[in-house]
């Protein structure tokens, strides 16, 4: 079986509403893909993706791993948190990267604020 790794621009989910961008994710991760996607869903978002993924499980999708890895700026001048403030104000919330995966496939995800560990299920060979 190959692992499929499917990057989704923000520019592709944007302009969609909360609903649509779930969906799109969704459907994406229940076609056993590991989405790779540019930015971060907002707080009620993640909260509406888990509950439409309890929504769906079933015997052949059991639900999802999620992972936002967000870069720290703990140690940027000041100046440059102003500046990274005001853009993404402007930009909203592109920064950073996010994965979701099936869980039949994603065993786990670790994180810390520089790298993801994404393990995966191993699936024997028939």
């Amino acid at each position: 079986m190959a692992l499929t790794l499917q990057f989704v621009p923000y520019a592709d989910i944007e302009s969609l509403d909360s609903e649509s961008r779930i969906g799109k994710l969704l459907g994406i991760v229940k076609n056993k893909n590991i989405v790779l996607m540019e930015g971060r869903l907002k707080p009620g978002e993640e909260t509406m993706l888990i509950q439409k993924t309890m929504e769906a499980i079933d015997k052949e999708f059991k639900g999802v791993e999620l992972c936002t890895i967000f870069p720290e700026d703990r140690n940027l001048a000041v100046f440059r948190k102003i500046r990274k403030n005001f853009t993404s104000f402007l930009l909203g919330d592109r920064e950073g990267l996010t994965i979701i995966g099936p869980a039949t496939v994603v065993k786990e995800i670790r994180r810390d604020p520089n790298k993801i560990q994404l393990f995966t299920v191993d699936i024997k060979r028939r």
